[in-house]
């Protein structure tokens, strides 16, 4: 069974660039550093860099939303960064609300501000 989110694994086409981005957007540095694979502990769950093409289809991406307290600002810290928008921020029911934007290599990274669930 299901017992929530524990990684997230993104496919990139170049680790050193992206290792960069991903420290400028999360403020975050790898807690495993490997040619193969990088790994940030973000709130608990890990967010993963995969550089190896022969692991993921050409087309293929990642989704999932991570959570956040203030959706609205985290968009226009992003926004401010210049970060591609997938999906400005909208309610999706009550008070929850997603965003949505690229990193460089095309994957799509959600961000979700739900009350319901706790930092």
């Amino acid at each position: 069974m299901l017992q929530g989110l524990r990684t997230v694994v993104y496919h990139v086409a170049d680790l050193s660039v992206a290792k960069e981005w991903y420290k400028k957007v999360f403020d975050i540095s790898p807690y495993f550093d490997e040619p193969f694979y990088v790994g940030y502990n973000v709130g608990g769950y890990e967010l993963g860099l995969d550089p190896d093409p022969t692991t993921y289809t050409s087309g293929q991406s990642s989704f999932a939303y991570w959570g956040v307290a203030d959706v609205k600002a985290s968009f226009e810290r992003l926004n401010d960064l210049g970060v591609a928008v997938h999906e400005a921020p909208k309610n999706v029911g009550g008070p929850i609300w997603v965003c949505s934007f690229y990193d460089p290599f095309g994957n799509v990274i959600g961000l979700i501000e739900n009350p319901e669930f706790g930092a």
